[in-house]
């Protein structure tokens, strides 16, 4: 019986089915991915602030653990579609654009690569420079997990920097907005601009010979503005 018992074992282990190669390729897929998760769990903390520069701005974002980042951005594509599919698909530029214009955002998770776009990634940059402490890192991940969804944009008073910087500091501020504004008052609001306005509306004046009382009002009060704003 023994040589039949071996012979059976032989003959067993050699018409072992192995997995198609499909659910291989998938499994060392899962394996890559699982890899690169917890690659990602080393480098930040959940709750870590992420930043990266673009091209005219720096994006923002809270990172959530396994590989995955919340962040706001303005998206018009939760308006005209109900397909999560199409939605939860990386947002691209024309969507992004669309979505400054019409005010449209939403908070969203995506994974690190997809968030970072190929750029570096900067942690926690505003804990120097803010004045706020910050918060714990679970509570900050869970202010941005409350927070996803649609939410209103707007590229000066609510974007992705006003919302990191409450779920990490409690406040609602952007220094990008800060220094755009402060940027603007300088070439609008200056000495320059308030006698180039009075010279003009002076030249306006005598090119459609007006003389009413409220047009030399209009034309002297506007350049008076500007130079006390200067």
């Amino acid at each position: 019986m023994f040589p039949l018992q071996l012979l059976a074992l032989i003959f067993i282990s050699s018409t072992t089915v192995e997995p198609p190669p499909e659910e291989k390729q998938k499994e060392k897929e899962k394996e890559e991915e699982e890899e690169e998760k917890d690659r990602y769990d080393l480098m930040f903390r959940r709750g870590d602030l992420l930043e990266v520069p673009r091209t005219l701005f720096t994006h923002f974002g809270i990172y959530l653990g396994g590989g995955r980042v919340a962040h706001f951005i303005p998206d018009i594509m939760p308006i005209v579609s109900s397909d999560q599919f199409r939605i939860k698909q990386m947002v691209t530029n024309t969507r992004l654009l669309l979505g400054v214009l019409t005010k449209c955002g939403s908070v969203r998770v995506d994974s690190v690569e997809d968030f970072a776009y190929g750029a570096e990634i900067i942690i926690n940059p505003m804990d120097k420079m803010c004045s706020c402490a910050a918060l714990q890192g679970e509570q900050v991940a869970r202010r941005a997990e409350k927070l996803l969804g649609d939410v209103a944009y707007s590229l000066l008073w609510y974007n992705c920097e006003h919302f990191v910087m409450y779920c990490r500091y409690g406040t609602v501020m952007s220094f990008q907005t800060f220094q755009f504004c402060k940027t603007v008052r300088k070439l609008l609001l200056s000495r320059g601009v308030a006698k180039v306005t009075a010279l003009l509306a002076v030249c306006l004046l005598v090119y459609l010979r007006v003389s009413n009382t409220w047009s030399v009002l209009l034309a002297v009060l506007l350049p008076f503005l500007i130079w006390m704003a200067s």
